[in-house]
C-alpha cells in the first residue's frame, strides 16, 4: 500500500514539475523566442539543461527549507499529506498555465505547504516571516538597483548593446558538407549576432536561477516525508520540468515573447541579469523566490530611472520639477545617440507606458500572479483542516 501511495506521490510531483516547466520557460526565453533567435523547442532544451544545473547545485538548499525548516515537525509530511500538497501546487500552476500566464511557482508552493502546516498547527512562523520579508524586500532591491542603472548607466549601456534586427533569418544552414553547419545569413551583422547571443546567455542564466529556486516546489514534500532521497528526487523533478518546457511552455513563451511586452535588448539584459542574480542569492540562503515579481519590479525601476533623467536630484527633492514617469521610458534611447547630461534632457522624449506594455495582458498577468498562490493556500488549508482522511 505504501509503495503504491509513493508512486502516486511521484506522479503528482511529476505533474507539478511539468507545470513548473510550463510556467518558467516563458520568462527565461520569451525574449529570445520573440526575436526569432531560437525556436520554442530549442528554448525548452536549454531551459531543461540549465534548470538541472541550478537544481543540482544550489536548489537542494531551498528543498531543505520547504521540506523541513518551514514546519516545526517534519513528521507532518506524511506520504498522504505530501501527495495532497503537491496536488494543490500542481492544480494551481496548471490554472495559470492554462491561461498562458507564468505564475509564481515559489509563492504557490509555499502557500500550499503553509496551508498544511497551519491546519496541523505546525507552521514555523519565524521561517515563514523570513520568507515573507524577503518576498517584500527583494523586489524593492531589484527596483532600486534597476532605477540606478536606468538613471546613470542605461544610456551608455544602450549605445554599446542596442541593435536592430535585420530582415530575414538570423542564420542559414549550410548543407554542402556531410554535417549541416549553421552560418550567419547575408543580412546578419556581427553586432546583431552578439546581441542575440547575449539574450540567449541571459536566458540560460535565468533558467539556472529558476532551477535553484523552483525544484523545491516539485519535490520538497516528498523529500521532507523521508520517502524519497534528495538526488533521485531532483532527477525526477528535472525530467518532469523538461517535459513541460517542450509542451505546455509554448503558451507562456507566446505570452512573454510576443503579447506582454516588447522590451528593447538593453532593457531585457539589465532586468534579466538583476532578477536572476537576486533569485540565485536568495536560493543560496534557502529562500524560495518569485522571479516574475522581481523581474516586474526591475522593469518598473529601470523605466523610472530612465524617465527621471530630465530632473536633477536636487530639483526632485525640492519638488520643482515633476516629469511624466513611465516604464515606456526604456525605449527612449536610440542606438549610438549622444544624450545630454542628467537634468538637461527633454521630457518629451519619454514615450507612454502603452509603448512598452499591452495593458490588457499586463492586467491578466498581475491578476493571475495573485490568484494562483491564493488557490493553493486556501485549498490546502481547507482540505487538511476539514477532511478527516489526512488525520491531522
Amino acid at each position: 500500500m505504501v509503495s503504491v501511495l509513493l508512486l502516486v506521490g511521484i506522479l503528482v510531483a511529476v505533474f507539478v514539475g511539468y507545470n513548473i516547466g510550463g510556467a518558467t520557460t516563458g520568462p527565461a526565453f520569451g525574449p529570445a523566442v520573440g526575436a526569432d533567435a531560437i525556436s520554442k523547442t530549442t528554448a525548452g532544451v536549454l531551459m531543461t539543461v540549465f534548470f538541472f544545473v541550478g537544481a543540482w547545485t544550489i536548489g537542494r538548499r531551498v528543498v531543505e527549507t520547504l521540506g523541513g525548516d518551514l514546519v516545526y515537525d517534519p513528521g507532518v509530511f506524511t506520504l498522504e499529506a505530501s501527495v495532497g500538497v503537491l496536488f494543490f501546487i500542481g492544480v494551481a500552476l496548471f490554472i495559470g498555465n492554462f491561461f498562458g500566464v507564468p505564475a509564481s511557482t515559489s509563492m504557490t508552493a509555499v502557500g500550499s505547504i503553509a496551508g498544511l502546516a497551519l491546519a496541523a498547527g505546525e507552521l514555523n512562523w519565524v521561517v515563514m516571516g523570513q520568507i515573507a520579508i524577503w518576498w517584500v524586500v527583494s523586489p524593492f532591491i531589484g527596483f532600486w538597483v534597476s532605477l540606478i542603472i536606468g538613471r546613470y548607466f542605461y544610456s551608455s549601456l544602450n549605445r554599446t548593446l542596442a541593435m536592430e534586427r535585420s530582415v530575414g533569418p538570423l542564420v542559414r544552414i549550410d548543407r554542402s558538407g556531410r554535417v549541416p553547419i549553421p552560418t550567419p545569413s547575408d543580412t546578419t551583422n556581427r553586432r546583431e549576432l552578439g546581441g542575440v547571443a547575449m539574450v540567449i546567455v541571459i536566458g540560460c542564466l535565468m533558467a539556472f536561477s529558476s532551477g535553484t529556486s523552483n525544484i523545491a516546489n516539485a519535490i520538497a514534500p516528498l523529500v521532507g516525508s523521508g520517502e524519497l532521497e534528495m538526488n533521485p528526487a531532483i532527477v525526477i523533478g528535472c525530467v518532469a520540468v523538461g517535459i513541460g518546457t517542450v509542451t505546455i511552455a509554448r503558451r507562456t513563451l507566446e505570452t512573454m515573447g510576443n503579447e506582454l511586452t516588447e522590451l528593447p535588448l538593453t532593457a531585457a539584459i539589465v532586468t534579466a541579469t538583476v532578477s536572476a542574480s537576486l533569485v540565485i542569492f536568495l536560493s543560496a540562503i534557502g529562500i524560495p523566490a518569485s522571479f516574475v515579481i522581481i523581474a516586474t519590479m526591475c522593469i518598473i525601476g529601470l523605466g523610472w530611472g530612465r524617465a527621471t533623467r530630465p530632473v536633477t536630484v536636487s530639483e526632485a527633492v525640492r519638488g520643482e520639477e515633476s516629469p511624466p514617469v513611465s516604464v515606456g521610458a526604456l525605449t527612449a534611447d536610440r542606438e549610438g545617440e549622444e544624450l545630454p547630461p542628467i537634468g538637461e534632457e527633454e521630457p518629451e522624449r519619454i514615450p507612454s507606458a502603452a509603448d512598452l506594455f499591452d495593458p490588457a495582458t499586463t492586467a491578466r498577468v498581475v491578476l493571475m500572479q495573485n490568484v494562483v498562490p491564493m488557490i493553493a493556500t486556501v485549498g490546502a488549508y481547507a482540505t487538511f483542516r476539514f477532511v478527516p482522511l489526512f488525520g491531522l
